[in-house]
């Protein structure tokens, strides 16, 4: 298996992302001493970025490896609206948000020192959408729909991906779309009916209400989700421990983590669902499009932040493996 050629496939492919989209900022300081307020730092600031995020963050990393990704979400009436709508032009994402008048643009604001989060302040509002909010949302999903045959559900809890729209979703959907979600535990009573689902471990223990810490509980907790859920296929995110994908009529699948070194988990589970989503809609399986979520994933946490992996980056990393290397743990 060439996984750089397989890589390089996933160029000019096409997804489509709905859910919810944030902004983040990152502010960058030194600290020099210690406030004579309270028992806390004083940072400096020196510069200041921004950038998208939550489902914006899928979209980004569709967009960086060289697919073509139109975002559906919605924001506020302001100014950290308007700066998403120019990130996004400027990373060529297809960006169709509604703004609404009573919802503020959710704004997660990070403050960093010598590599190290500070503090993190998080304005949004997770309120349900409102029926003109939601309207309008369905409305712009509606017009784009058909163009796409991948379509990913990112859901921050944020309002966008609640009961109402799925069921309205689940109605106008046609047979031929392959619906991946990124799960929000609140909504997990909600979902079913997927092509693939890709909660990280604790969402799945939280979903189901149980403990998962060994391989036979990772292994009994997935095929019951799939069961539960009635999913197509589902990939669990192990953090250091890799990621284990369920492909029922085939069987259990382990892949042991490629980090080098972890910096910030900030996004991961974004990468993991982008390449995989992108992956399928280039043609490939969904194993194929794990592995290379997986390298993808491996090179996003050894950096700060909600980055992306450019196409050139994760070629580069497929370049030097040898072979593929995973293990199945059951069959299904």
């Amino acid at each position: 298996m060439n996984l750089a050629f397989s890589a390089s496939s996933l160029i000019g492919s096409r997804v489509l992302i709905i859910g919810d989209v944030m902004l983040d900022q990152y502010q960058r300081g030194v600290v020099e001493r210690i406030s004579p307020e309270a028992p806390v730092p004083i940072v400096k600031i020196v510069e200041q970025d921004f950038k998208v995020g939550g489902a914006g963050n899928v979209a980004q990393n569709i967009a960086l490896l060289g697919g073509k990704a139109t975002l559906v979400g919605i924001c506020g009436q302001d100014t950290y609206g308007e700066n998403l709508q120019h990130i996004c032009a400027e990373m060529k994402i297809d960006c169709s948000l509604v703004f609404s008048p009573s919802r503020e643009t959710t704004l997660k604001s990070r403050i960093m020192a010598a590599h190290q989060q500070m503090l993190r302040v998080d304005r949004e509002s997770n309120a349900p959408l409102d029926a003109a909010e939601r309207k309008a949302l369905c409305q712009m999903v509606e017009s784009r729909l058909d163009d796409f045959d991948v379509v990913i559900l990112s859901d921050y809890g944020k309002g966008v991906i609640s009961q109402e729209f799925l069921e309205w979703f689940r109605e106008r959907k046609k047979e031929n779309h392959k619906i991946l979600l990124d799960p929000k535990t609140c909504n997990f009573p909600f979902y079913s009916g997927l092509y693939c689902m890709t909660p990280n471990m604790k969402e799945a223990s939280e979903g189901l209400d149980i403990s998962i810490t060994t391989k036979e509980e990772i292994i009994q907790a997935g095929k019951r989700l799939v069961q539960e859920r009635n999913l197509g296929a589902l990939v669990i995110t192990l953090g250091a421990e890799g990621m284990a994908i369920f492909l029922p009529g085939t069987g259990v699948y382990h892949l042991s983590t490629t980090a080098q070194k972890v910096f910030d988990v900030t996004g991961a589970g974004d990468t993991v669902i982008a390449v995989i989503g992108l992956g399928i809609a280039s043609g490939l399986d969904l194993l194929t499009s794990s592995i290379l979520a997986n390298c993808a994933a491996g090179l996003v946490v050894g950096q700060v932040g909600a980055v992306g992996i450019t196409q050139e980056e994760l070629t580069a990393a497929l370049g030097v493996w040898s072979s593929v290397q995973y293990e199945q743990w059951d069959t299904m």
